[in-house]
């Protein structure tokens, strides 16, 4: 007699977690592809959008040769997995696991495919949130080489530290989805990378209008609803925790682009939809580390700070001579960077212990949760800050010195030429057959 499946196999659970993470694929390919597209000048939609479609081929790669197992496998040292592939038959088909994080959680219900595919897609779209950064200038081939480096040497360790039972989870600093380890290492290594690659053309700085907003909005939208299975799909089961997670997503993004919009047009007199976009992201972002550990009024809360405080990030403290020094396209350092790092010291505060990831049996009772400061632990909001000053010191000092090795063998910016003409001089195609110049 056959049987589809080991008793181990939930099918619902396994379903649902492949269901989300094509849903953060779809974030990535084709929502950020889009929006990258759309949002920039007509000569750079091509170069932008291949930026986000190579880097999404390139981690798959890595992933499965060794990065997978150096983010979630056996321990090799306190903040790195070891490497090695992860594609034998029994492997990928064998019931999932992560061993340094197995006595913190259930036994998984599906198998380790599920699970690399899950965390692939994580971790491809932090590579190309980063590259947000450097749109408009940064060299095709370092960008290339700079990839694959990076998600081996930089996003492994965050990984592993937070999610695969590395140091940081051991000493209980709490990241539900990401908040530390993909938007504020993201904003981190952005903004060092948009520093050492160097400005666009000025011409380009002073003006950079969208070429189509339209698309931008449809990869937008991409984005919100993908991010369903970004936070969603964080419980490792179809659990009530992952419904709640989801609904909080939501709701938190709904209040930060109401209340971007209202800071927009409060500053500037008109209500903006490239800043309710940026709102938009911002509250995703914020509640990404707290999805499953909050409760509505924490959502809320979260999704207010995500309007204020990245907006004053982007149209204050970014706009300053001190920081205008360095081109950060998108602004990726306020919308991940400053709202990844809000949303993980309010997971310190706003975490209550009602909300249960896993629930416990009587002598573990009541379960898996977070507790903070607003509901009396304080020592959860100081583990938080350990957790970011060490993704945020971490992330400069390892990107920095890829981007420099980088430099000896290619440069790191595109040349004026190539800066003047933009998508037809890199890669011989423009987005529309309209026109030979323009935006």
């Amino acid at each position: 007699m056959l049987v589809p499946s080991p008793k181990w196999l939930d099918t619902g659970d396994n379903a649902w977690q492949l269901a989300a993470a094509t849903f953060v694929g779809l974030q990535s390919i084709p929502g950020l592809t889009i929006l990258y597209g759309g949002i920039v000048k007509k000569k750079w939609a091509i170069n932008s959008a291949f930026m986000s479609m190579y880097a999404f081929a390139a981690v798959l790669i890595v992933w499965i040769l060794f990065g997978y197992n150096m983010a979630f496998g056996p321990q090799w040292f306190p903040f790195l997995g070891t490497p090695m592939p992860a594609m034998s038959a029994a492997f990928t088909t064998g019931q999932a696991v992560i061993p340094a994080a197995a006595s913190g959680m259930p036994d998984l219900a599906f198998p380790m495919a599920t699970l690399m595919f899950f965390q692939f897609v994580f971790a491809a779209i932090t590579v190309i949130i980063l590259g947000g950064s450097v749109l408009g200038r940064m060299n095709f081939t370092a960008w290339v080489l700079f990839c694959p480096l990076w998600m081996t040497f930089v996003y492994t360790v965050g990984a592993f530290s937070l999610w695969g039972g590395g140091w940081l989870a051991a000493m209980g600093v709490a990241d539900f989805s990401g908040g530390y380890v993909i938007h504020l290492a993201a904003g981190t290594s952005g903004f060092v990378a948009a520093w050492m690659v160097g400005p666009r053309l000025q011409q380009d700085r002073e003006h950079f209008p969208p070429n189509s907003l339209l698309i931008t909005l449809a990869g937008a939208g991409i984005l919100w609803l993908g991010w369903n299975g970004f936070n969603g799909g964080d419980p490792y089961f179809a659990n009530a925790d992952a419904g709640a997670a989801v609904l909080n997503t939501n709701t938190t993004t709904a209040t930060a682009l109401l209340v971007w919009t209202l800071m927009d047009k409060m500053a500037y007199g008109k209500p903006s939809i490239i800043g309710a976009v940026n709102g938009m992201i911002a509250g995703l972002v914020a509640i990404t580390p707290a999805a499953g550990y909050v409760n509505g009024w924490g959502a809320i809360i979260i999704g207010i700070a995500a309007g204020i405080i990245p907006w004053f990030s982007m149209n204050k403290l970014q706009k300053t001579k001190l920081m205008m020094k360095v081109d950060d396209t998108l602004s990726v350092f306020s919308t991940h960077g400053i709202a990844g790092l809000m949303g993980g010291l309010l997971t310190g505060i706003l975490a209550t212990p009602d909300m249960l990831q896993y629930i416990g049996t009587d002598k573990e009772a009541p379960g898996v949760n977070v507790t903070g400061l607003l509901y009396g632990n304080p020592d959860q909001l100081l583990l938080q800050f350990y957790g970011a000053a060490f993704i945020i010191v971490y992330n400069v000092i390892a990107t920095y010195i890829i981007l420099k090795v980088i430099s000896f063998f290619v440069p790191l910016r595109m040349d004026e030429a190539m800066l003047k003409v933009g998508d037809d001089a890199v890669h011989g195609e423009t987005a529309y057959a309209i026109g030979t110049e323009g935006e």
